[in-house]
């Protein structure tokens, strides 16, 4: 077991959702008595002067025993920005003409997005 155990352990389930300069990397571990969890990583790129970048991580450890709980309040903050703003990013920042070619990148999915991910960047996350 010693052989191949680190290799198994970074890659029960792994899943990457990419959003702009952010990217969140959900992976399942293993306890040392072999249950899993859940972590979340926030992953933003920053730009040097130089034009070089670099990474700044944080990381979520979530265990079983508090999935219903950060399920249940994930759900009612995700519903209560929803319904207070509506799903249409507000922003100081863009023009609507900006906001509706988004909007139609949206809908279309994610194809469109990674065929052009600067549209997507300043928009999704950013401003929360």
């Amino acid at each position: 077991m010693s052989d191949k155990g680190m290799m198994e352990k970074e890659e029960i389930f792994s899943k990457v959702l990419r959003a702009g300069r952010r990217t969140y990397f959900f992976d399942v571990r293993s306890t040392r008595a072999n249950d899993y969890y859940l972590t979340i990583t926030e992953s933003k790129k920053f730009t040097n002067d130089d034009g070089s970048f670099y990474y700044k991580k944080h990381k979520i450890y979530l265990y079983k025993e508090d999935f219903d709980g950060f399920r249940e309040i994930l759900e009612e903050m995700t519903n209560f920005i929803i319904n207070e703003k509506g799903e249409e990013v507000i922003s100081e920042r863009h023009q609507k003409d900006f906001k509706k070619e988004y909007e139609e990148d949206a809908k279309a999915g994610a194809a469109s997005a990674t065929s052009n991910p600067e549209k997507f960047t300043d928009v999704s996350f950013d401003d929360i």
